[in-house]
C-alpha cells in the first residue's frame, strides 16, 4: 500500500468511528470538541474534514441522524410516548423535538407515527419491497442449493439469542439499496474477499438506514466479512467489531423481495408485543458460511439479527 493510501485509509477508519461513536451515544451530548476527540483530529480540522467527507455540516449530521433514529422508533415502538422517544434521541423536549421533525419529515411526530403505521398495515408493491432489501451476493455460492420458502407460520418464530463480539471487515455502499447492493457484492466484495483468502468466511450485510425515512443517497450498508483480530488486509476495508448481546433472531429463506416483509414482520408484529425495544447496536443479516443459494430462483439463506432491551 502506498503512502499516500494509507494515509486515505487512516482518515476513513478515524471518520467512520465517529459515525458509529454519533449512532451508538445518539442520547448524550454530541459536540464537536467531544467527536473530535473520538476521531483523534483537533476540532477545527475536524469540522472541515468531516464536511468535506459526509458532505453535511456535523451539526446537521446529529440531527438528521436523531431525527431518523425517532422516526424508526416511532414506528417499532408504537406504545412508547412521543416525550420519551425525543428523549432518546437526545432532544430536551417534546417542543424541540416536534419542530425539528416536522421540519424534516413535514408533519408532527404524532401525525407521522399514525401515517406510517397505517402504511405498514398496507400491502406494498412489489418494487416498494425490493427497494427496501439488501442481498448477500451469493452469485458464487453455485454449490449451494436452498430449499423453499417455509410457511408463513413457520417465518415467524422468533427466538432470543445471546450473541457474541465479531471481529469483522466492512466495506462501505452508499446510495439506493435494491439491485445496486447485488452488484456491490458481486463486483466489489466478493474480488476483495478472493483477494484476501476470505471467500468461504462468515458475512453480515447491515443497512444502517431505512429508505422509507433516509433519503436514497444518504442510506448506508456495510458489507461485512468474518477476520481473525490480527488479520493484515489489502482493499481499503475497515475493521470493527459487531457488538454483542441479547438479538431477536428469526432464520429467512426465500427472495430478495421477500426479505423486506420478513424485516417488516419482525419489527411491526413481534416486536411491539415482545416486552423488548431496539436499542444502539445495529440490526443485520448473517449470512453463515454454509448459507445456501440458489441462483436459479434467486433464493438463499439468512439469519436475521435484532438487538433488543427491556423495554
Amino acid at each position: 500500500m502506498t503512502k499516500a493510501r494509507s494515509s486515505r485509509a487512516a482518515y476513513e477508519a478515524r471518520l467512520h468511528r465517529v459515525l458509529e461513536y454519533i449512532d451508538a451515544h445518539i442520547a448524550e451530548t454530541l459536540d464537536l470538541e467531544t467527536l473530535a476527540k473520538v476521531a483523534s483530529f483537533s476540532a477545527f480540522h475536524f469540522h472541515r474534514l468531516f464536511a468535506a467527507w459526509t458532505g453535511e455540516r456535523l451539526g446537521e449530521y446529529v440531527r438528521r441522524r436523531r431525527l431518523e433514529l425517532a422516526a424508526s422508533r416511532l414506528v417499532s415502538q408504537p406504545a412508547l410516548e412521543v416525550f420519551d422517544v425525543a428523549l432518546g434521541v437526545g432532544f430536551g423536549s417534546a417542543e424541540a423535538f416536534s419542530r425539528a421533525f416536522k421540519a424534516h419529515f413535514g408533519s408532527a411526530p404524532g401525525t407521522w407515527r399514525k401515517q406510517a403505521l397505517l402504511r405498514k398495515t398496507q400491502v406494498g408493491n412489489p418494487d416498494q419491497a425490493k427497494s427496501k432489501s439488501s442481498h448477500p451476493g451469493f452469485g458464487y455460492r453455485g454449490d449451494h442449493v436452498a430449499s423453499t420458502q417455509p410457511a408463513p407460520e413457520e417465518q415467524m418464530k422468533v427466538r432470543l439469542e445471546t450473541l457474541p463480539p465479531v471481529h469483522v471487515a466492512c466495506l462501505r455502499y452508499v446510495g439506493p439499496y435494491g439491485e445496486a447492493l447485488e452488484s456491490f457484492w458481486k463486483e466489489t466484495v466478493y474480488p476483495w474477499m478472493v483477494a484476501n483468502g476470505l471467500q468461504d468466511a462468515e458475512r453480515y450485510g447491515i443497512s444502517h438506514d431505512d429508505p422509507s425515512i433516509t433519503a436514497a443517497d444518504k442510506c448506508r450498508y456495510d458489507a461485512c466479512v468474518v477476520v481473525a483480530r490480527d488479520s493484515v488486509l489489502t482493499g481499503g476495508a475497515l475493521k470493527t467489531i459487531l457488538p454483542g448481546g441479547r438479538y431477536a433472531v428469526q432464520d429467512f429463506t426465500g427472495t430478495i423481495a421477500e426479505i423486506a416483509d420478513a424485516w417488516s414482520a419482525v419489527l411491526r408484529d413481534w416486536l411491539p408485543g415482545s416486552g423488548l425495544q431496539l436499542d444502539g447496536r445495529p440490526a443485520f443479516e448473517h449470512y453463515p458460511a454454509e448459507a445456501s443459494y440458489d441462483a436459479d430462483r434467486g433464493i438463499f439463506e439468512c439469519r436475521i439479527c435484532v438487538p433488543v432491551a427491556p423495554l
